[in-house]
């Protein structure tokens, strides 16, 4: 367990990470007494960790009945997609004057980065580059409820369990990562939001694939 920060973060972190390891299973309730006396705490720092994960969607807490681990359905994906896409792409509309070359240098070493990950299939070190490739454009923007709604909602796509990688879709991705860096390179505004909102984002557009490497079909 994550040694820094207070009780309830170490709590929190303990069960994103069995949450990503697929040992808490979505659909099945979580056995707290289990949990405490695992992690050798009482029952106030592992509410709280519950609470923050229930704002953020993986849990459901039920009065007299327990801690529900939620299922991810289509119907989530499909919300968290429009949601991700819309809040990006008007971070690029109103933050495109401040993107400068070096901005665009580091974009594309991350995107090189990504695929050699990709090729190595180091699944993990993937998924934290493609969070700063992204991290890179929304950092532009002086919006700091974008820390607090983006990021849940990625690692809510990403571990629940934790998502199975597959990688011709993965290398669509970082076409449509390079095809973003060529319309900032040319000044193309419009171009680029779109291109995250209406193609990386794009529920429509990925939904084949997202149902396979989810297994809903």
């Amino acid at each position: 367990m994550v040694n820094n920060g207070t009780l309830r973060e170490k709590v929190y972190n303990y069960l994103r990470e069995e949450l990503a390891k697929g040992s808490l299973i979505p659909g099945s309730y979580i056995n707290q007494n289990a949990i405490c006396d695992n992690l050798d705490i009482s029952r106030a720092p592992l509410r709280d960790a519950l609470i923050q994960l229930e704002t953020e969607q993986f849990v459901q807490i039920l009065p007299r009945r327990g801690v529900l681990i939620k299922k991810l359905t289509l119907q989530d994906i499909k919300n968290s997609y429009e949601i991700i896409g819309s809040l990006e792409s008007s971070v690029v509309l109103s933050e495109f004057y401040k993107f400068k070359p070096s901005h665009i240098a580091r974009l594309e070493k991350i995107n090189d980065g990504l695929r050699k990950t990709l090729d190595k299939e180091r699944f993990d070190e993937y998924y934290e580059l493609n969070l700063k490739f992204h991290d890179i454009f929304l950092a532009l923007s002086d919006n700091t409820f974008l820390n607090h709604i983006l990021p849940p909602l990625k690692q809510r796509l990403s571990d629940f369990p934790r998502m199975k990688y597959d990688r011709q879709w993965e290398l669509v991705n970082l076409l449509e990562h390079k095809r973003f860096i060529d319309s900032l390179k040319a000044g193309n505004r419009e171009a680029a939001a779109s291109i995250i909102k209406y193609e990386h984002w794009s529920f429509d557009h990925h939904k084949e694939n997202l149902i396979k490497i989810y297994r809903l079909g």
